[in-house]
């Protein structure tokens, strides 16, 4: 899978370089191929934003730069996301659809922002991490790339990711590993036992209690077995503020 960034701020990348995504890259699994929008700039001091018309506070970035650095990635079957505070929140299952992709255009804003006539022309689909505001798309670009390539066939085992959080509807089981008695706090019995139904059910009644104290509005979505059905009640039983 390619990602090509349009960022005026490549060096933020640093931090995606590292073990898993490094990785990846390594295995020629994800190409991520940061482009610089101030190199399109024909002005000598590299000037790639301007004052907005109508007046107000900030500069915002001009269109005919972004779309030369548009056109030098562009492919037929590219896929350009804006990160925007203004987009769909990223989910799952956006996580998971993208990852099909093939090639990827993250287009990272700046300032206060770029000129709509460009967004218009060449951006798919706006997407947000969050309802707030950062300072620029370099960070959520980073967290979408981070959190899409984890998807691309081979960067992680299948079981790797088929029983996190959101995979199945549900928070992820808490996990435990070596010292077995950390500051007198021993790790259930029943992981130790070596019975795997049990081991299953134990999970499975954590992930649905983890959900209902944590993100009860997961549930309304979640398709639940009879069995888990009949958990849900236990723990709502057991613990009142989950009613």
């Amino acid at each position: 899978m390619n990602f090509d960034v349009l960022t005026l701020f490549p060096e933020m990348f640093d931090g995606i370089k590292h073990s898993i995504l490094e990785r990846a890259q390594e295995n020629n699994l994800i190409n991520i191929n940061l482009v610089n929008i101030r190199d399109f700039s024909e002005n000598k001091h590299k000037k790639v934003d301007d004052t907005p018309y109508g007046g107000g506070a900030g500069m915002v970035i001009k269109p005919d730069v972004v779309n030369k650095a548009y056109e030098s990635v562009c492919k037929p079957n590219s896929r350009v996301i804006y990160m925007s505070p203004q987009g769909k929140n990223l989910n799952q299952k956006m996580v998971e659809r993208l990852s099909k992709e093939e090639n990827l255009i993250i287009l990272c804003g700046h300032y206060e922002g770029i000129d709509q006539r460009i967004l218009d022309k060449i951006v798919d689909e706006e997407v947000s991490i969050g309802d707030y505001v950062l300072t620029g798309g370099e960070l959520p670009a980073m967290v979408l790339i981070d959190s899409v390539s984890r998807y691309v066939e081979g960067v992680l085992k299948k079981d790797s990711i088929k029983e996190e959080s959101f995979s199945n509807g549900l928070l992820e089981y808490p996990q435990y590993t070596r010292p077995e008695v950390f500051e007198n706090v021993k790790v259930p019995d029943v992981l130790l036992s070596g019975h795997h139904e049990n081991i299953e059910k134990w999970r499975k009644k954590q992930a649905i209690f983890a959900t209902c104290i944590k993100r009860p509005d997961l549930l309304k979505n979640y398709n639940f077995t009879d069995q888990e059905k009949e958990i849900l009640e236990k723990i709502k039983n057991e613990v009142p503020n989950t009613k």
